[in-house]
């Protein structure tokens, strides 16, 4: 059994933030494997999808991103799963925006729903980062990554989305 989490925010406020690309990837994840988030436990929502005989759990943490790491303890604890079995993708200023990057461990960086994760799982999991970029000179840090994406930015984050999906399937 293989756990893909997203990373996010809950809510339509937060619906189509930099923040929420780990969201939107999960979600692009269970429509291409014809899944759809119809389970709440762990404090996540929760698809369940087959690939290849092995059972793959969606989930989209219901904590605030900053919390994420309590859900994902519950989600492997429940499903009697280790670190070698998740996956976690998320947002990254750290890179260029409209790219992935796959790593197998790792620190958390400067991602604080990373950093909660890495505090109550460890780095030893798999993770692919979405590009967020960086703000501009001079602009809040928080308010960039929770600000909406600008709608001639989106066609390009849904192809960088779906490289993210394809990512996620070849790890499988």
């Amino acid at each position: 059994m293989k756990i893909i989490v997203g990373l996010g925010n809950v809510g339509d406020k937060y619906a189509h933030t930099y923040h929420n690309l780990g969201f939107l990837a999960v979600e692009a994840i269970a429509k291409r494997l014809g899944v759809q988030f119809t389970k709440k436990g762990c404090d996540a929502s929760l698809a369940f999808a087959e690939l290849g005989g092995q059972k793959i759990i969606l989930a989209k943490p219901t904590t605030f991103m900053n919390r994420s790491g309590t859900a994902v303890q519950k989600l492997l604890h429940y499903y009697k799963c280790n670190s070698e079995d998740l996956l976690v993708i998320y947002d990254d200023i750290d890179i260029e925006k409209f790219t992935i990057r796959f790593k197998q461990a790792g620190s958390s960086g400067t991602h604080n729903g990373m950093r909660d994760i890495v505090y109550f799982v460890g780095e030893d999991f798999k993770r692919i980062k979405i590009g967020a970029g960086r703000p501009q000179e001079g602009r809040d840090l928080a308010n960039y990554v929770l600000s909406t994406i600008p709608t001639q930015e989106r066609p390009q984050f849904v192809e960088t989305i779906e490289l993210a999906v394809d990512k996620a399937l070849e790890v499988l």
